[in-house]
């Protein structure tokens, strides 16, 4: 039995009260989220970590990529991003790898990680259709659905499929004239795969297949958006507003099954469309958790797309995203960095804490009420443990240290805190 269906049926079971402890709300209350796939719980039955709960009414979530390429393998420093991320607070960590041991690098990553993993299976299945047999083209049905069931027995929790990217979604494509077509790397591969062979995709085709699978390990699927604009000139277009409608029906068929789904969302969309694009999705999908890359606000930020993507997510979660993934400075230019990982976290994590405040999500609003009485109480230890990243705070205030040391070096004894506090006789 299924989570949804256990909801359903009235069980209240300990995953469903270790994260209501969590979110600080009722079981019933996640039960009725199960039920009626505004919620869901991402944990593998084969990975025993702390379930993970995203959807409607609870704190949003963020996400962080990594994972090799061609260009570079090194399966330890991916072990170490995964450490810094799990370190500098994402909830969640997908391996996107397509270069050097694929498996070894992701039951690597499933053993070290306390957060759940995801992955994208395609990915796996187009690079060893190319090697086994020279071409995309080559990769059959069933290599694709062997691939996501030997990603789910090795204990992935949740991961991404392109279903909703269909014949029809590419001569919708070919009409609309977009000017960056696919940017999913998954969309792209399927895409490929669909022209060459004249076939439709097997994501769509066979979703029963796929459901079948995903029941067994009672795992998330996390329905891809290959249409996702990558430009803001595509943003809200026939083409991924289509796709939209398409994931939306295959929600329906999933949750029937019991079958757990989140629905991605856009990539690059401009400032004002962003709540108009979570609002649409809200409406097609009957409120599945959303996951939102970003989105991005801006095409030109390249070497601070990781502020971009936090000003969007900090508008998308405020407008009822679930699930933020990061984006780095080095999106759009290289594979990142470890460095490159802290940042793209530390950036996603304020965009979803704003977003919370905004959501009026108490956990949220009590850290910054408690920042504001370590602020008056000039208390630095306090201050520190509360930042996101309180390394980088410590060392910041070391380098120039203030001639008083209850207060910092930039207003120094003329700290408006002090200067308050010993008018009103506070000091």
């Amino acid at each position: 039995m299924t989570r949804i269906e256990s909801a359903r049926k009235g069980f209240i079971t300990e995953e469903i009260k270790e994260v209501s402890r969590d979110e600080s709300v009722s079981p019933e209350y996640i039960a009725k989220g199960l039920s009626e796939g505004t919620i869901v719980i991402t944990r593998n039955r084969f990975h025993n970590i702390r379930p993970l709960a995203i959807g409607k009414g609870l704190r949003t979530k963020i996400n962080a990529n990594i994972g090799t390429s061609k260009d570079r393998v090194n399966i330890e420093e991916e072990i170490e991003k995964l450490r810094v991320i799990i370190k500098y607070g994402a909830d969640a960590v997908m391996d996107l790898s397509t270069g050097g041991p694929i498996k070894e690098l992701r039951r690597s990553l499933i053993k070290e990680s306390s957060i759940p993993v995801g992955t994208v299976p395609v990915y796996e299945a187009a690079v060893r259709a190319v090697e086994l047999y020279g071409s995309i083209k080559a990769m059959t049905e069933d290599l694709l659905f062997e691939v996501i069931e030997e990603h789910l027995s090795d204990g992935v929790d949740f991961i991404t499929v392109h279903g909703g990217l269909t014949l029809k979604a590419i001569e919708r494509l070919k009409k609309d004239r977009r000017l960056l077509d696919v940017v999913s790397r998954g969309g792209s591969l399927l895409v490929e795969w669909m022209v060459l062979n004249e076939k439709e995709n097997p994501l769509y085709e066979h979703f029963d297949r796929l459901l079948e699978i995903a029941k067994r390990y009672d795992a998330t699927l996390s329905l891809g958006d290959g249409m996702r604009p990558g430009c803001l000139e595509d943003a809200t277009d026939r083409s991924q507003i289509e796709e939209l409608v398409t994931l939306g029906e295959l929600r329906d068929r999933a949750l029937d099954e019991g079958v757990q789904v989140i629905i991605e969302g856009p990539g690059h969309v401009p400032l004002n469309q962003v709540e108009l694009n979570i609002k649409i999705q809200k409406e097609l999908c009957k409120g599945a958790p959303f996951y939102v890359l970003g989105p991005l606000v801006t095409d030109i930020a390249m070497g601070y797309d990781h502020i971009a993507a936090a000003i969007g997510g900090a508008v998308a979660g405020m407008a009822g995203a679930d699930f933020l993934c990061y984006v780095t400075p080095s999106e759009h230019i290289r594979l990142p960095t470890i460095e490159d990982v802290k940042e793209g976290v530390i950036a996603s994590k304020i965009a979803a804490h704003a977003a919370d405040i905004a959501k009026g999500i108490p956990s949220a609003i009590e850290k910054d009420r408690l920042m504001a009485r370590y602020r008056k109480e000039l208390n630095w230890e306090g201050q520190i443990s509360l930042s996101f990243d309180p390394e980088k705070v410590a060392r910041l205030r070391a380098e120039i240290p203030p001639s008083l040391q209850e207060v910092c070096s930039m207003c120094g004894e003329l700290c408006a805190i002090r200067t308050v506090k010993r008018a009103l006789g506070n000091q």
